[in-house]
């Protein structure tokens, strides 16, 4: 499911957060109107999405039949590439995937297995950086940092 793929860091803040082993999902083609379900698959349903400034948003996806979760960043003006990453980690299970590289609409997708656990996950566009941290699960209370380099 998962091919390697030539990846930059995503960045200082990613890397403190991140840490452990890294898994990245391949990219698709960059096209116009792009959607999470058009980057992560048509069983990913929409759970949770930061904005990127005015450049974009993060999107966070679940497949309920198979526990995944999706992450991509998505350009809201697709256009010349720039640098764009979006990445996914379970702190329980220290899974992470992302992707990181010069898009022209969006980056990812990445996925890891998420089904009953809490997920942090983030992306870039240029140099706007978000991360979401403890997203998604009862117990704590999910925090959102947006960073500008």
């Amino acid at each position: 499911m998962r091919t390697a793929r030539n990846v930059a860091a995503v960045g200082a803040a990613t890397a403190l957060l991140v840490g452990g082993t890294a898994a990245f999902g391949a990219s698709a083609s960059a096209a116009p109107n792009v959607t999470p379900q058009g980057v992560c698959g048509k069983a990913y349903k929409t759970v949770n999405s930061v904005p990127v400034g005015s450049l974009g948003t993060v999107y966070l996806t679940y497949n309920s039949s198979n526990g995944l979760n999706c992450v991509a960043t998505i350009r809201t003006n697709p256009g010349s590439a720039k640098p764009m990453s979006a990445y996914i980690y379970v702190p329980a299970t220290d899974e992470w995937a992302g992707d990181d590289g010069s898009f022209t609409s969006y980056a990812g997708p990445g996925y890891v297995y998420g089904k009953g656990y809490c997920v942090s996950w983030g992306g870039s566009i240029s140099n706007v950086y978000v991360s979401v941290e403890n997203s998604n699960c009862a117990s704590l209370k999910e925090r959102r940092t947006t960073e500008i380099r």
